[in-house]
């Protein structure tokens, strides 16, 4: 799979998963001015808030989608795709903490599991190689990010929506949370083996 990826890669820019990537980008300060609008005295905007996480789900769906089935997997998209999945994911943590939706604890794990990662790029770079590629448990620990969020945000308030919100919302919160530290383990996993391997090599 990786081979085939490489073979059709291209250096385009203006394809559609890459705009796609670049609305999702854009979206990240909208999303956070919608968020925190109520702690500066303004009105509650969750509703919207809520509408820019869910075209942020589906939007990168489609990209990696439409990127393999149009052959249009790009080195630009490449670095767009995981920095629009780590700007949401951190857009959020920040809006949902600063609105005492997500506790401190929580907010501190995914963002050690991301100190950590940046440490292993700074790794792989001093080594000569590039930052990881994004694979499928990574992914699925976004995914489940995603759809945590935006129940978390639905379940501040009350009534039997609030509170079936909050369920499921926790339910992919652990799974996500789990996944993402699953995947940032794997990654020191294989930076390792890579940095083994050149000192073997020397």
């Amino acid at each position: 799979m990786e081979v085939q990826e490489t073979r059709v890669q291209t250096d385009r820019v203006l394809t559609i998963p890459n705009i796609l990537s670049m609305a999702r980008l854009v979206g990240v300060p909208v999303f956070l001015w919608l968020i925190l609008r109520p702690e500066f005295g303004g009105p509650n905007s969750d509703g919207w808030a809520l509408l820019v996480l869910l075209f942020s789900g589906v939007s990168d769906y489609l990209d990696g989608k439409l990127a393999r089935r149009w052959n249009q997997i790009s080195s630009l998209g490449r670095l767009l795709d995981p920095a629009a999945d780590r700007l949401y994911v951190l857009s959020t943590l920040v809006g949902l903490t600063w609105r005492e939706i997500l506790p401190l604890w929580l907010t501190a794990a995914l963002l050690l599991r991301e100190l950590v990662l940046l440490v292993m790029v700074g790794i792989l770079r001093r080594h000569g190689y590039p930052p990881p590629q994004v694979n499928f448990l990574g992914k699925a620990a976004t995914f489940n990010l995603m759809y945590a969020f935006p129940l978390l945000l639905l379940s501040d308030g009350s009534g039997w929506i609030s509170s079936l919100a909050a369920i499921f919302g926790w339910a992919f919160a652990g799974w996500g949370t789990t996944l993402y530290w699953w995947a940032g383990v794997l990654y020191v996993v294989q930076v390792r083996r890579l940095v083994r391997a050149d000192a073997t090599a020397d």
